[in-house]
């Protein structure tokens, strides 16, 4: 018998709009390397949650902690007030879906759905609504009778979520959910599963290895490094202002330029770099004379042939490389020190008029309001 409370109504913490899911210094190693090194997250109710870094960085181990695939050594993971660290995964109201969407292939759209309200010994009629709710919020009732091979990947991908929300979980896990897509289906499905989510209102936590993904469809993003969380924040605030180089690095394209701190003031500060010294628009108490980094997006950067009427952040170089991608269009720019400049213009008319091509020298330039001064 299972006499662990049941978790279908909400704690007040829950509603009064304090962490539904939380983990507090979670551990987890393999060999004696830490995959999981002391994480301690909050997320709220009905938020989408996505865990970014780099391959082998702990994210699908920490999603699997939350699944109950595997088994911290230490730490808590709470949801909705109760503390599941240990219960099994069935113990769990949380379902996963897994990249590969694991549809039965020798069962129709229905009864894929249906299979685990039947494990349940859910009575047939209310299967039978559960399912057709499900089918109309993925937009398949069409499509019921149809074997998972004779649809396409992007429906196969909202059956498995479909599936996964016919049991009604308190949080729902995504592993890579739209990797198996190509980019444009990809991107057309990253909205519908925003919306279908949303709508349900369940909470989720996915891990993806595609920033743009994570960009478009999470409330908040975790990036982790070496199984440790590095900085969490909204889209916006990931990439206007990391926290370190390696989350400057990691989401985007960023120019890191290496410098010493030579002047701190409480409105302005500067940084002496080998191309020159950067202004910038803010102060940052810090110690003059200590090593930091600054962080320039390229699409901040502006590109001219003709030097502007400024003498503050300009700098010049002659052009190596230009890539055109269609909506913009990214030039690689080398300065008299050697260092290569990553810049990009938004291709606004149907034909490019700009007159910057392969050899040519130029002058570039931003506002002391776009540098980001980085610490670590």
């Amino acid at each position: 018998m299972n006499n662990v409370a049941p978790l279908t109504q909400e704690s007040s913490a829950a509603q009064a709009g304090e962490a539904y899911l939380s983990t507090h210094e979670l551990v987890k190693r393999f060999d004696h390397v830490f995959a999981v090194d002391q994480v301690s997250l909050e997320i709220k109710k009905g938020e989408i949650f996505a865990l970014v870094g780099s391959s082998g960085c702990g994210k699908s181990t920490l999603l699997r902690l939350l699944a109950g695939f595997e088994t911290p050594e230490s730490g808590t993971v709470t949801l909705n007030g109760m503390d599941i660290a240990h219960l099994a995964p069935f113990e769990r109201p949380i379902n996963m879906m897994f990249q590969s969407y694991a549809l039965f292939p020798h069962l129709n759209l229905w009864e894929n759905i249906a299979f685990g309200l039947k494990r349940e010994g859910m009575p047939k009629a209310q299967i039978a609504a559960r399912v057709e709710e499900m089918l109309q919020l993925v937009q398949l009732t069409a499509y019921a009778k149809r074997k998972p091979h004779q649809i396409s990947g992007g429906q196969q991908q909202r059956v498995a979520l479909a599936r996964s929300l016919a049991k009604k979980p308190k949080l729902l896990l995504l592993d890579e959910p739209l990797g198996a897509l190509d980019k444009k289906l990809r991107e057309q499905t990253q909205i519908e599963l925003v919306n279908i989510i949303e709508s349900i209102g369940v909470t989720c936590v996915m891990v993806t290895h595609d920033q743009e993904e994570a960009m478009s469809m999470a409330t908040r993003i975790a990036v982790m490094s070496f199984g440790r969380i590095l900085q969490v924040g909204t889209p916006k605030e990931i990439y206007e202002t990391p926290n370190c180089r390696f989350v400057a690095d990691f989401i985007g394209n960023v120019n890191l330029l290496e410098g010493i701190l030579s002047l701190d003031a409480a409105d302005h500060c500067q940084v002496t770099t080998p191309q020159g010294v950067i202004s910038i628009g803010h102060g940052i108490t810090g110690s003059l004379g200590m090593k930091v980094a600054v962080a320039i997006r390229p699409e901040k950067i502006k590109i001219s042939r003709q030097k502007p009427l400024i003498d503050v952040n300009l700098f010049r170089g002659v052009v190596k490389e230009i890539s055109y991608f269609g909506s913009y269009s990214t030039y690689l720019v080398a300065t008299d020190q050697g260092h290569i400049f990553k810049m990009t213009e938004i291709n606004a008319t149907r034909l490019d008029n700009s007159d910057i091509t392969w050899g040519d020298a130029v002058f570039f330039w931003w506002n002391d309001n776009v540098p980001v001064v980085l610490l670590q």
